[in-house]
Protein backbone atom coordinates (compact mmCIF):
# COMPACT_ATOMS: atom_id res chain seq x y z
CA UNK A 1 0.00 0.00 0.00
CA UNK A 2 2.92 2.34 0.70
CA UNK A 3 4.14 1.95 -2.89
CA UNK A 4 0.66 2.65 -4.24
CA UNK A 5 0.43 5.69 -2.00
CA UNK A 6 3.68 7.13 -3.30
CA UNK A 7 2.63 6.42 -6.90
CA UNK A 8 -0.60 8.33 -6.48
CA UNK A 9 1.17 11.11 -4.63
CA UNK A 10 3.75 11.61 -7.34
CA UNK A 11 1.02 11.76 -9.95
CA UNK A 12 0.43 15.24 -8.51
CA UNK A 13 3.32 16.63 -10.48
CA UNK A 14 1.17 16.87 -13.60
CA UNK A 15 -0.63 19.95 -12.23
CA UNK A 16 -2.59 22.52 -14.21
CA UNK A 17 -2.15 26.24 -14.56
CA UNK A 18 -5.22 28.43 -14.74
CA UNK A 19 -5.58 28.97 -18.48
CA UNK A 20 -6.19 31.97 -20.60
CA UNK A 21 -8.02 30.98 -23.77
CA UNK A 22 -6.05 31.38 -26.98
CA UNK A 23 -8.42 30.01 -29.58
CA UNK A 24 -10.60 31.65 -32.19
CA UNK A 25 -13.55 33.83 -31.39
CA UNK A 26 -16.52 31.98 -29.97
CA UNK A 27 -19.04 30.70 -32.46
CA UNK A 28 -22.43 29.20 -31.96
CA UNK A 29 -23.26 26.17 -34.07
CA UNK A 30 -25.35 23.11 -33.33
CA UNK A 31 -23.60 19.76 -33.16
CA UNK A 32 -24.60 17.21 -35.77
CA UNK A 33 -23.06 13.90 -34.74
CA UNK A 34 -23.28 12.59 -38.27
CA UNK A 35 -21.83 15.51 -40.20
CA UNK A 36 -18.37 16.56 -41.29
CA UNK A 37 -16.60 19.26 -39.30
CA UNK A 38 -18.02 22.55 -40.42
CA UNK A 39 -15.17 24.76 -39.17
CA UNK A 40 -12.63 25.21 -41.93
CA UNK A 41 -10.02 26.27 -39.35
CA UNK A 42 -9.91 22.76 -37.95
CA UNK A 43 -7.14 20.29 -38.69
CA UNK A 44 -8.15 16.83 -39.91
CA UNK A 45 -11.80 17.01 -38.85
CA UNK A 46 -13.31 14.47 -36.45
CA UNK A 47 -16.64 12.98 -37.41
CA UNK A 48 -18.74 9.99 -36.43
CA UNK A 49 -19.38 9.15 -40.06
CA UNK A 50 -16.95 7.61 -42.48
CA UNK A 51 -15.34 4.35 -43.51
CA UNK A 52 -12.54 2.80 -41.43
CA UNK A 53 -9.07 3.25 -42.89
CA UNK A 54 -7.07 0.05 -42.43
CA UNK A 55 -3.49 0.33 -41.24
CA UNK A 56 -0.62 -1.30 -43.22
CA UNK A 57 -0.73 -4.32 -40.90
CA UNK A 58 -4.23 -5.37 -41.94
CA UNK A 59 -4.05 -8.82 -43.48
CA UNK A 60 -0.27 -8.72 -43.90
CA UNK A 61 1.41 -9.71 -40.63
CA UNK A 62 -0.59 -12.64 -39.32
CA UNK A 63 -0.80 -11.02 -35.88
CA UNK A 64 -4.29 -11.48 -34.49
CA UNK A 65 -5.39 -11.56 -30.85
CA UNK A 66 -2.92 -10.33 -28.23
CA UNK A 67 -3.92 -10.72 -24.57
CA UNK A 68 -1.10 -8.56 -23.20
CA UNK A 69 2.33 -8.03 -24.69
CA UNK A 70 5.31 -5.76 -24.13
CA UNK A 71 7.10 -4.39 -27.17
CA UNK A 72 10.08 -2.11 -27.65
CA UNK A 73 10.40 0.70 -30.17
CA UNK A 74 13.49 2.17 -31.79
CA UNK A 75 13.50 5.28 -29.62
CA UNK A 76 16.12 5.48 -26.88
CA UNK A 77 15.38 6.56 -23.32
CA UNK A 78 17.57 9.67 -22.93
CA UNK A 79 18.35 8.81 -19.30
CA UNK A 80 19.07 5.08 -19.49
CA UNK A 81 20.10 4.60 -23.10
CA UNK A 82 17.69 1.66 -23.34
CA UNK A 83 14.95 1.20 -25.90
CA UNK A 84 11.57 2.53 -24.87
CA UNK A 85 8.63 0.17 -24.57
CA UNK A 86 4.87 -0.09 -24.23
CA UNK A 87 2.30 -2.74 -23.39
CA UNK A 88 -0.72 -3.44 -25.54
CA UNK A 89 -3.71 -5.75 -25.97
CA UNK A 90 -6.29 -6.47 -28.66
CA UNK A 91 -9.81 -7.85 -28.45
CA UNK A 92 -9.81 -11.68 -28.26
CA UNK A 93 -11.65 -11.93 -31.59
CA UNK A 94 -9.23 -9.65 -33.47
CA UNK A 95 -8.64 -11.45 -36.77
CA UNK A 96 -5.82 -9.33 -38.17
CA UNK A 97 -7.89 -8.27 -41.17
CA UNK A 98 -10.75 -6.19 -39.74
CA UNK A 99 -9.57 -2.75 -38.53
CA UNK A 100 -10.18 -2.08 -34.84
CA UNK A 101 -10.07 1.25 -32.97
CA UNK A 102 -7.10 1.97 -30.69
CA UNK A 103 -7.11 3.75 -27.31
CA UNK A 104 -3.75 5.02 -26.00
CA UNK A 105 -3.78 5.31 -22.19
CA UNK A 106 -1.04 7.45 -20.59
CA UNK A 107 -0.13 6.65 -16.99
CA UNK A 108 0.27 9.11 -14.12
CA UNK A 109 3.64 10.19 -12.75
CA UNK A 110 5.29 7.25 -10.98
CA UNK A 111 2.36 5.00 -11.86
CA UNK A 112 3.80 3.31 -14.94
CA UNK A 113 2.11 1.47 -17.80
CA UNK A 114 1.45 -1.80 -16.00
CA UNK A 115 -0.10 -0.22 -12.91
CA UNK A 116 -2.22 2.06 -15.07
CA UNK A 117 -3.55 -0.93 -16.98
CA UNK A 118 -4.98 -2.27 -13.72
CA UNK A 119 -6.06 1.14 -12.49
CA UNK A 120 -8.07 2.03 -15.59
CA UNK A 121 -9.20 -1.55 -16.36
CA UNK A 122 -9.29 -0.58 -20.03
CA UNK A 123 -8.07 -3.95 -21.34
CA UNK A 124 -11.10 -6.01 -20.31
CA UNK A 125 -13.35 -3.11 -21.26
CA UNK A 126 -11.67 -2.97 -24.68
CA UNK A 127 -12.08 -6.72 -25.05
CA UNK A 128 -15.82 -6.34 -24.47
CA UNK A 129 -16.17 -3.34 -26.78
CA UNK A 130 -13.89 -4.29 -29.65
CA UNK A 131 -10.91 -1.93 -29.35
CA UNK A 132 -7.18 -2.35 -28.81
CA UNK A 133 -5.38 -0.58 -25.95
CA UNK A 134 -1.78 0.66 -25.78
CA UNK A 135 -0.16 1.63 -22.47
CA UNK A 136 2.96 3.71 -23.18
CA UNK A 137 5.76 3.87 -20.59
CA UNK A 138 7.33 7.21 -19.71
CA UNK A 139 10.92 7.83 -18.68
CA UNK A 140 12.94 8.77 -15.60
CA UNK A 141 12.70 8.17 -11.88
CA UNK A 142 9.92 8.58 -10.97
CA UNK A 143 8.58 7.53 -14.37
CA UNK A 144 6.87 10.48 -16.00
CA UNK A 145 5.88 12.42 -19.09
CA UNK A 146 8.03 15.51 -19.67
CA UNK A 147 5.32 18.05 -20.27
CA UNK A 148 5.65 21.21 -18.25
CA UNK A 149 3.05 24.01 -18.08
CA UNK A 150 4.19 27.62 -17.96
CA UNK A 151 2.19 30.81 -17.52
CA UNK A 152 1.51 31.33 -21.20
CA UNK A 153 2.50 28.12 -22.98
CA UNK A 154 3.33 24.48 -22.56
CA UNK A 155 7.11 24.24 -22.58
CA UNK A 156 8.01 20.96 -24.22
CA UNK A 157 10.81 18.92 -22.83
CA UNK A 158 8.87 16.22 -24.60
CA UNK A 159 10.61 15.86 -27.96
CA UNK A 160 11.67 12.35 -27.01
CA UNK A 161 8.16 11.55 -25.73
CA UNK A 162 6.55 12.78 -28.95
CA UNK A 163 9.00 10.82 -31.12
CA UNK A 164 8.31 7.78 -28.98
CA UNK A 165 4.52 8.10 -29.34
CA UNK A 166 4.93 8.45 -33.11
CA UNK A 167 7.14 5.36 -33.26
CA UNK A 168 4.70 3.38 -31.10
CA UNK A 169 1.73 4.33 -33.30
CA UNK A 170 3.68 3.50 -36.46
CA UNK A 171 4.67 0.10 -35.07
CA UNK A 172 1.13 -0.74 -33.98
CA UNK A 173 -0.21 0.28 -37.38
CA UNK A 174 2.37 -1.89 -39.16
CA UNK A 175 1.97 -4.96 -36.96
CA UNK A 176 -1.75 -4.95 -36.13
CA UNK A 177 -4.93 -4.13 -38.03
CA UNK A 178 -5.88 -0.68 -36.71
CA UNK A 179 -8.51 1.76 -37.96
CA UNK A 180 -6.37 4.85 -38.54
CA UNK A 181 -9.43 7.12 -38.28
CA UNK A 182 -10.29 5.79 -34.81
CA UNK A 183 -7.23 6.34 -32.59
CA UNK A 184 -7.90 8.06 -29.24
CA UNK A 185 -5.97 9.20 -26.15
CA UNK A 186 -6.75 9.21 -22.46
CA UNK A 187 -4.65 9.39 -19.31
CA UNK A 188 -4.59 10.06 -15.59
CA UNK A 189 -3.03 13.12 -13.91
CA UNK A 190 0.41 13.62 -15.54
CA UNK A 191 -0.92 11.25 -18.23
CA UNK A 192 -3.97 13.49 -18.60
CA UNK A 193 -1.54 16.28 -19.38
CA UNK A 194 0.04 14.08 -22.05
CA UNK A 195 -3.38 13.24 -23.52
CA UNK A 196 -4.17 16.97 -23.57
CA UNK A 197 -0.89 17.59 -25.38
CA UNK A 198 -1.74 15.02 -28.05
CA UNK A 199 -4.83 17.07 -28.91
CA UNK A 200 -2.55 19.99 -29.80
CA UNK A 201 0.57 18.26 -31.10
CA UNK A 202 -0.87 15.22 -32.90
CA UNK A 203 -4.37 16.15 -34.12
CA UNK A 204 -3.67 14.25 -37.33
CA UNK A 205 -3.30 11.00 -35.36
CA UNK A 206 -5.82 11.28 -32.52
CA UNK A 207 -9.51 11.72 -33.28
CA UNK A 208 -10.45 12.71 -29.69
CA UNK A 209 -8.98 12.80 -26.19
CA UNK A 210 -10.37 12.15 -22.69
CA UNK A 211 -8.07 13.35 -19.88
CA UNK A 212 -8.96 12.19 -16.32
CA UNK A 213 -7.98 14.34 -13.31
CA UNK A 214 -5.60 16.68 -15.09
CA UNK A 215 -6.95 18.38 -18.23
CA UNK A 216 -4.51 20.94 -19.60
CA UNK A 217 -5.71 24.02 -21.50
CA UNK A 218 -4.82 24.28 -25.21
CA UNK A 219 -1.88 26.60 -24.62
CA UNK A 220 0.37 24.96 -27.22
CA UNK A 221 -2.33 24.61 -29.88
CA UNK A 222 -2.25 26.51 -33.12
CA UNK A 223 -5.51 28.36 -33.70
CA UNK A 224 -6.19 26.14 -36.69
CA UNK A 225 -5.99 22.92 -34.62
CA UNK A 226 -9.17 21.64 -32.99
CA UNK A 227 -9.74 18.26 -31.33
CA UNK A 228 -12.81 16.91 -29.48
CA UNK A 229 -12.16 16.89 -25.71
CA UNK A 230 -13.92 15.10 -22.84
CA UNK A 231 -12.59 15.54 -19.29
CA UNK A 232 -13.31 14.55 -15.67
CA UNK A 233 -12.24 16.18 -12.40
CA UNK A 234 -13.24 15.80 -8.75
CA UNK A 235 -14.07 18.80 -6.57
CA UNK A 236 -12.20 17.40 -3.53
CA UNK A 237 -9.17 16.15 -5.44
CA UNK A 238 -6.45 16.31 -2.74
CA UNK A 239 -3.56 16.22 -5.23
CA UNK A 240 -4.53 18.41 -8.18
CA UNK A 241 -6.93 20.86 -6.61
CA UNK A 242 -10.12 21.42 -8.58
CA UNK A 243 -9.63 25.20 -8.79
CA UNK A 244 -5.90 24.94 -9.43
CA UNK A 245 -2.77 24.27 -7.45
CA UNK A 246 -1.33 21.21 -5.73
CA UNK A 247 -2.41 19.74 -2.39
CA UNK A 248 -0.43 19.17 0.79
CA UNK A 249 2.28 16.85 -0.49
CA UNK A 250 4.14 16.84 2.82
CA UNK A 251 1.09 15.42 4.56
CA UNK A 252 0.69 12.80 1.86
CA UNK A 253 4.36 11.78 2.11
CA UNK A 254 4.27 11.73 5.88
CA UNK A 255 1.15 9.60 6.03
CA UNK A 256 -0.65 12.14 8.20
CA UNK A 257 -4.27 13.07 7.84
CA UNK A 258 -4.80 15.37 4.90
CA UNK A 259 -6.35 18.75 5.52
CA UNK A 260 -9.63 19.20 3.66
CA UNK A 261 -9.22 20.88 0.26
CA UNK A 262 -10.55 24.40 -0.09
CA UNK A 263 -14.23 24.71 -1.02
CA UNK A 264 -14.62 24.21 -4.75
CA UNK A 265 -16.11 26.79 -7.06
CA UNK A 266 -17.78 24.60 -9.67
CA UNK A 267 -17.43 27.18 -12.44
CA UNK A 268 -14.19 28.74 -11.26
CA UNK A 269 -10.50 28.72 -12.03
CA UNK A 270 -8.32 25.68 -12.53
CA UNK A 271 -9.80 22.67 -14.28
CA UNK A 272 -13.26 24.04 -15.13
CA UNK A 273 -11.45 27.01 -16.66
CA UNK A 274 -9.35 24.56 -18.69
CA UNK A 275 -12.55 23.03 -20.04
CA UNK A 276 -13.85 26.49 -20.94
CA UNK A 277 -10.54 27.31 -22.64
CA UNK A 278 -10.91 24.24 -24.84
CA UNK A 279 -14.49 25.25 -25.65
CA UNK A 280 -13.33 28.72 -26.68
CA UNK A 281 -10.48 27.29 -28.71
CA UNK A 282 -12.80 24.85 -30.49
CA UNK A 283 -15.23 27.62 -31.42
CA UNK A 284 -17.99 26.61 -28.98
CA UNK A 285 -20.56 28.78 -27.22
CA UNK A 286 -19.80 30.40 -23.87
CA UNK A 287 -22.38 28.64 -21.75
CA UNK A 288 -22.59 24.86 -21.57
CA UNK A 289 -25.77 22.89 -21.13
CA UNK A 290 -25.59 21.60 -17.55
CA UNK A 291 -27.12 18.30 -16.43
CA UNK A 292 -27.03 16.66 -13.02
CA UNK A 293 -26.52 12.90 -12.91
CA UNK A 294 -27.34 11.18 -9.64
CA UNK A 295 -26.19 12.97 -6.50
CA UNK A 296 -22.61 13.74 -7.45
CA UNK A 297 -22.13 14.43 -11.15
CA UNK A 298 -22.50 17.71 -13.02
CA UNK A 299 -22.14 17.28 -16.77
CA UNK A 300 -21.24 20.22 -19.00
CA UNK A 301 -21.87 19.97 -22.75
CA UNK A 302 -20.77 22.97 -24.82
CA UNK A 303 -22.57 23.87 -28.04
CA UNK A 304 -19.78 23.39 -30.57
CA UNK A 305 -19.26 23.25 -34.34
CA UNK A 306 -19.59 19.79 -35.83
CA UNK A 307 -16.75 17.52 -34.72
CA UNK A 308 -15.26 19.97 -32.20
CA UNK A 309 -17.18 18.77 -29.12
CA UNK A 310 -16.12 19.66 -25.59
CA UNK A 311 -17.61 18.02 -22.48
CA UNK A 312 -16.63 18.20 -18.82
CA UNK A 313 -17.74 15.95 -15.96
CA UNK A 314 -17.56 17.56 -12.52
CA UNK A 315 -17.40 14.84 -9.86
CA UNK A 316 -18.83 16.55 -6.77
CA UNK A 317 -16.93 15.34 -3.70
CA UNK A 318 -14.75 13.20 -5.96
CA UNK A 319 -11.01 12.80 -5.52
CA UNK A 320 -7.94 12.27 -7.71
CA UNK A 321 -9.58 9.21 -9.13
CA UNK A 322 -10.79 7.33 -12.21
CA UNK A 323 -14.61 7.20 -12.07
CA UNK A 324 -15.81 3.62 -11.76
CA UNK A 325 -12.39 2.18 -10.85
CA UNK A 326 -12.15 -0.35 -8.02
CA UNK A 327 -8.41 0.37 -7.86
CA UNK A 328 -9.11 4.06 -7.24
CA UNK A 329 -11.60 3.14 -4.52
CA UNK A 330 -9.00 0.92 -2.81
CA UNK A 331 -6.66 3.89 -2.26
CA UNK A 332 -9.24 6.40 -1.03
CA UNK A 333 -7.03 7.49 1.88
CA UNK A 334 -4.51 8.83 -0.62
CA UNK A 335 -6.58 9.75 -3.66
CA UNK A 336 -9.93 10.68 -2.14
CA UNK A 337 -13.38 9.30 -2.99
CA UNK A 338 -14.21 7.47 -6.21
CA UNK A 339 -17.63 7.84 -7.81
CA UNK A 340 -19.49 4.83 -9.18
CA UNK A 341 -22.39 6.94 -10.44
CA UNK A 342 -20.61 6.99 -13.79
CA UNK A 343 -17.90 4.93 -15.45
CA UNK A 344 -15.10 6.90 -17.09
CA UNK A 345 -14.50 3.99 -19.45
CA UNK A 346 -18.11 3.82 -20.62
CA UNK A 347 -18.46 7.57 -21.03
CA UNK A 348 -15.18 8.09 -22.89
CA UNK A 349 -15.85 5.16 -25.20
CA UNK A 350 -19.28 6.55 -26.06
CA UNK A 351 -17.60 9.91 -26.76
CA UNK A 352 -14.82 8.34 -28.82
CA UNK A 353 -17.21 6.37 -31.01
CA UNK A 354 -18.86 9.65 -32.00
CA UNK A 355 -15.61 10.99 -33.48
CA UNK A 356 -13.27 9.81 -36.20
CA UNK A 357 -10.61 11.48 -38.26
CA UNK A 358 -11.71 12.24 -41.78
CA UNK A 359 -10.05 9.88 -44.24
CA UNK A 360 -7.28 11.50 -46.20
Amino acid sequence: MAVAAVALLLAACGGSETPSANGPDNATAPTDANGQAGDDTAGPPATSAGTPVPSPGCGTTGVTSVESERREVEVTDPETGESRWYRFSTPPDHDGTTPVPLVVAFHGLSEGAEVHAGHSNLTPFGNDNGFAVAYPQGTGTPVRWNVLPTEDAVELEADNDLSYVDAMLDQLADELCIDLTAVYATGLSNGAGMASLMACERPDRFAAVAPVAGLRPPLSCEDSVTTPVLAFHGTVDPILLYNGGIGDLAALLGGTELPPPPPAEIDGSGYPASARAWATHNGCSDDPQETTIGDDIVHWVFDCPDGNDVEFYVVVDGGHTWPGSEFSASIERIAGPTTFTISANEIMWDFFTGHRLAAA
